[in-house]
């Protein structure tokens, strides 16, 4: 059976403007498909703060033809300086920068979210064969005796259809979309919260402002790097807490913090007190063991597979699984089916094993007494670019494999 040419003009509808979902447009553009996209909120805006570009997901926007034009809004640090919570020392320092690059042939970027979003918004607007609606949530899916759907969306007060090829379910941690693929469990909290904040860069001491810092203490850390070209510094520090709540953005009170942070060291104390605005979000996951797609429907990025962001990997495998989505629908593709299902085999064990990483290090990051010093042992003693070859099979990932 050949293609007609209603069926090439019939396009994919992706359900979520993120990241994930824009990298996802345009992959699946570039191999000839017709693409909507439905976002539900009314503008396609920042949600978040910073976020890390590894190697792995730099390939991909290098091959989307968007990383040259990220490079005036991103930071490249030299290093990662892991200190301790406890004492302030500093306990190691991984290796970053030219090693990277030299390394995996692509760089190692920290960078605020809205300005990736936005780079990845500018570049499918102008895409013609991408269309982007806004104020628009899929409700319902029927199937067609033409082998393909029609996708019920709400569009403002009113209703709407689309037929597709395909509905791609890139909606994010509480995905809609979820509910269309049989046996996939909802997001889980954690246990853990997260409050984020930026501040500009001149604000605070040197020791903050050039490389990335982890710091580790019981049952909470701290993170901080440079983004927007180093002109602000991100700060994410996290908890074990009992609060959940279905948002990116809740309003925290920076007091809370620094009770939170009572026991920390004068100088990550003295951090947390410069911004005057904090956000704070709960820490949840998917278990991306549970089944992705279901006939015409396939789930990506954190609507398939949300992980803790102590791997600080989750924007990258939702960038990652644009491109091998990409790669399993080319343009004459029959079985849209099968291609989801191989998409999702060649998918899973990777998005899978990192997030098993992520919830190691959870466990590692915030160990108290003799566990704690038997980590802060090893890493006193490993090498810096020794540290760093520890995430070769992460960072070394290119679309290819």
């Amino acid at each position: 059976m050949t293609e007609t040419d209603d069926d090439a003009l019939t396009p994919i509808v992706i359900a979520g403007g993120g990241i994930g979902g824009l990298t996802a447009a345009l992959a699946l553009r570039q191999q000839g498909h017709n693409i909507v996209l439905l976002e539900k909120a009314n503008e396609i805006s920042e949600v978040g703060a910073g976020l890390q570009l590894s190697p792995n997901a730099c390939s991909v926007l290098q091959r989307l033809d968007v990383l040259k034009d990220l490079e005036a809004f991103a930071y490249a640090p030299d290093g990662l300086r892991i200190w301790s919570g406890e004492n302030g020392k500093q306990l190691a320092r991984v290796e970053l920068g030219k090693f990277i690059r030299e390394r995996h042939g692509n760089p190692f970027w920290v960078i605020h979210r809205a300005d990736l979003q936005r780079v990845l918004l500018d570049r499918a607007q102008k895409t013609p064969g991408i269309t982007i609606r806004l104020s628009c949530e899929v409700q319902d899916l029927t199937p067609s005796p033409y082998d393909h759907l029609v996708c019920i969306y709400r569009l403002g007060e009113e209703t709407a259809n689309q037929k597709c090829k395909a509905l791609i379910g890139a909606d994010g941690v509480w995905s809609r979309t979820r509910r269309h693929v049989p046996g996939h469990v909802n997001a889980r909290f954690s246990g853990q919260v997260a409050y984020r904040a930026t501040v500009p860069i001149d604000q605070v001491d040197d020791k903050f402002a050039r490389d990335s810092g982890l710091w580790l203490h019981r049952n909470s850390h701290l993170v901080h790097y440079p983004i927007r070209g180093g002109r602000e510094l991100n700060i994410v520090a996290l908890a074990r807490e009992d609060w959940s709540d279905e948002t990116w953005s809740a309003k925290a009170d920076k007091d809370a913090v620094l009770r939170v942070f009572k026991d920390w060291p004068a100088e990550t104390r003295n951090l947390l007190g410069k911004p005057e605005r904090w956000l704070k979000w709960a820490l949840c996951s998917v278990d991306g063991s549970g089944p992705w797609t279901h006939g015409h429907v396939a789930l990506m990025g954190d609507a398939a597979h949300a992980m803790l962001p102590f791997m600080a990997q989750g924007a990258a495998m939702a960038i990652e699984d644009a491109a091998i989505l990409a790669k399993h629908l080319p343009k004459n593709v029959q079985n849209i089916p099968s291609a989801l299902r191989s998409f999702e085999r060649d998918r899973k064990p990777r998005a899978s094993h990192i997030q098993g990483i992520s919830r190691g290090n959870a466990r590692t990051f915030h160990y108290s007494g003799p566990m704690a010093f038997a980590r802060d042992t090893v890493l006193r003693l490993t090498k810096p670019k020794s540290l760093a070859a520890r995430f070769d099979d992460i960072y070394g990932w290119t679309p290819e494999q």
